[in-house]
């Protein structure tokens, strides 16, 4: 069995490093090259994660043969490679397919968003290909064209007749309003990102921020005022932990604080924490923070974070196995719901049960 010594020596890094590149630590101040450099020497000598050493001991996973017919799949993602690193979340997805793929014995290839065009030959001869995260109609149009069978991992695509694997964002976003009403918060703040492929160019059509809207004008409480959106032409881009400072900081910057900010993404609020607390604010006594993926790091933060956890790699194994069965002849559309826990930390007071 593999050791994280073992990785650390591998990739000339410590071990305290690889434990934190590979438990998504985004607060590590480490290049995005070494940060790669660990994840794929891990990758490399099969490194089992405890979750995953967990499923080899309740024993093998029993295969039909006809699965030995899969050789090769591809994962299309729609961050760059640099742009994956910073999320955590995006990484826990396609470690899911590349687990799953291991136990079925396929070959997983990776494909990045720049390199997509590039890659139709590899495209057309792999048995399937696995879409991870946001794809315009354009860009979908054209992987149908080059690629026999299609499952979208995190991604709702418009076409009815396609496979795809998600949680719903808005219910989850739900869950955190109610149990922030429920606590006494009234002026509860959003930040998040403009989302042009998911909201038809809507301004605010992005599921999560659709959602609060929906839920505060349900109430006659939504305040623009109380929203920041970051607007970067980059998906990546506005996953930053940068960004949640800018959207923090101006949330701040128009007056009266908000009693509570839910961030799309613990990286949006690891950058808000920073803002606040420039403001000379403490959380949760002045500002409650809540947020969605529960990366690991989102435990260990002062206060350590409310948040939802999804079951990212979750969805990347189940996007697995509905590729598997399209390919085995099922003709008909799978659409699966994952579904959201709401884990209350002390970044905010916590309903009562």
């Amino acid at each position: 069995m593999v050791t994280i010594k073992e990785i650390a020596k591998a990739a000339g890094v410590s071990p305290a490093t690889v434990s934190r590149v590979l438990n998504y630590d985004p607060s590590l101040s480490i290049s995005a090259a070494k940060r790669q450099a660990v994840i794929e020497t891990a990758e490399a000598l099969n490194y089992a994660t405890p979750r995953n050493r967990n499923r080899t001991q309740a024993g093998p996973l029993q295969l039909p043969n006809r699965l030995l017919a899969i050789p090769r799949l591809a994962i299309v993602h729609f961050l760059e490679p640099s742009e994956e690193l910073i999320d955590p979340y995006y990484i826990g997805v396609r470690l899911g397919i590349e687990n799953r793929c291991r136990e079925y014995r396929i070959e997983a290839v990776k494909v990045f968003h720049s390199e997509t065009v590039a890659a139709a030959a590899l495209l057309q001869s792999v048995s399937g290909v696995i879409v991870v995260g946001k794809h315009a109609r354009a860009e979908i149009e054209w992987l149908l064209e080059h690629c026999r069978h299609l499952v979208f991992a995190d991604f709702v695509p418009k076409q009815e007749d396609l496979d795809y694997v998600c949680s719903d964002l808005g219910i989850a976003t739900r869950k955190i309003l109610d149990g922030l009403h429920a606590c006494g918060y009234r002026r509860i703040a959003f930040i998040g990102a403009q989302d042009p492929v998911s909201s038809d160019g809507r301004r605010f059509g992005e599921r999560r921020c659709s959602a609060y809207i929906n839920w505060q004008r349900e109430r006659g409480t939504f305040d623009e005022r109380l929203m920041a959106l970051g607007e970067h032409e980059g998906a990546g881009q506005n996953l930053r932990l940068e960004v949640g400072y800018e959207q923090a900081r101006e949330i701040l910057a128009r007056g009266a604080p908000p009693d509570a900010l839910i961030t799309a993404n613990d990286n949006l609020a690891i950058g808000a924490y920073r803002a606040i607390r420039e403001a000379g604010l403490s959380i949760p006594q002045d500002i409650a923070v809540v947020s969605y993926n529960d990366i690991p790091v989102a435990q260990f933060l002062n206060p350590p974070l409310s948040t939802v956890r999804i079951l990212s790699e979750s969805i990347g194994e189940t996007a697995v196995d509905l590729l598997v069965e399209r390919i085995h002849g099922r003709e008909y559309a799978k659409h699966v719901n994952l579904p959201t826990e709401m884990i209350w930390r002390e970044s905010c007071r916590k309903p009562l049960p």
